[in-house]
């Protein structure tokens, strides 16, 4: 058996920021913290924006080297930009749900005073989650690059044409195909846009990425899974309009012959859960996995 987690100290608060009615949520888990002895530190944005006052304020970057972690309220989308950012720093996150699905913020704003209290104290459980980079190559030149938590996609844009483009993994030819694209998937990514176009569910934890078709056009193509390891080159050959795209959030326009290089990098974000947490209770709950109609 390891040593016994230790308690938190210092923690840090950071909120989606385009929503208001976050704002409370926010103040209200500030002095919560404060008045159980906690010393809170709030994102300076997340302050700015909601006019929050009365505690120290921090970057993203400084207060992921000064805090003991990182609590993030919002949705899933708030807790993936978030997770990038923080990404190279060894401090953990916990997410308190204000979203619609709450894949990775898995407490809610009711019951976040009951369970922070439980988990800052030591009484939780943590994940380690793989996280992807990609650069776009243009004439042996790194034009972008980008990480990502949940996919890394390379698809058709505006004209509603299909692409073609070539798959090597780890400097092996695989196949070429033509379709809408191809989404390249964290496991924890494999429930979102991937499992939508009919890839695999990958447990949060599997050392393992997903490449999923999009809409191929042949009757032979289906998902892969290989090792988190694996270098995934994509290669644009003809396209009248494409682009790749970082967790939705972020994209570039590519053009043919663009190479698309995606790997691991060497550090994981690491989500801290309430004991009771299930990730099969999860997808039950929120994809109505096994239902019976």
């Amino acid at each position: 058996m390891g040593p016994m987690p230790k308690p938190f100290h210092t923690v840090a608060l950071v909120g989606k920021c385009d929503s208001t009615a976050i704002g409370g949520p926010v103040q209200h888990l500030a002095g919560f913290l404060a008045q159980q002895g906690y010393q809170v530190v709030l994102a300076s944005q997340t302050a700015e924006r909601l006019n929050i006052a009365g505690y120290q304020r921090a970057n993203l970057s400084e207060l992921a080297q000064t805090v003991d972690v990182v609590v993030v309220l919002g949705g899933d989308g708030t807790m993936l930009s978030i997770a990038r950012a923080l990404a190279p720093y060894p401090v953990p996150l916990i997410g308190v749900n204000q979203g619609r699905l709450g894949f990775l913020t898995d407490i809610t704003i009711e019951n976040m005073e009951s369970e922070l209290s439980r988990m800052l104290a030591g009484e939780y459980d943590a994940e380690e989650r793989i996280v992807l980079s990609a650069r776009v190559e243009r004439d042996g030149k790194v034009v972008t690059e980008a990480s990502a938590f949940n996919d890394v996609v390379v698809s058709k844009a505006g004209t509603g044409r299909l692409i073609e483009f070539e798959v090597i993994i780890d400097n092996e030819f695989v196949y070429t195909q033509r379709s809408d694209g191809l989404i390249v998937a964290t496991p924890t990514g494999s429930t979102a846009y991937a499992l939508s176009a009919g890839g695999p569910i990958l447990f949060p934890t599997l050392e393992a990425i997903a490449l999923v078709p999009i809409c191929p056009h042949t009757l032979s193509a289906r998902p892969i899974a290989v090792s988190s390891q694996s270098h995934v080159d994509i290669i644009l050959h003809h396209a009248d309009d494409a682009r790749v795209h970082f967790d939705g959030q972020r994209n570039f326009d590519l053009q043919p012959d663009d190479r698309v290089r995606i790997y691991r990098v060497p550090f994981n974000v690491t989500l801290l859960h309430p004991k009771h947490y299930s990730y099969y209770d999860t997808l039950r709950q929120k994809l109505h996995w096994g239902k019976q109609l």
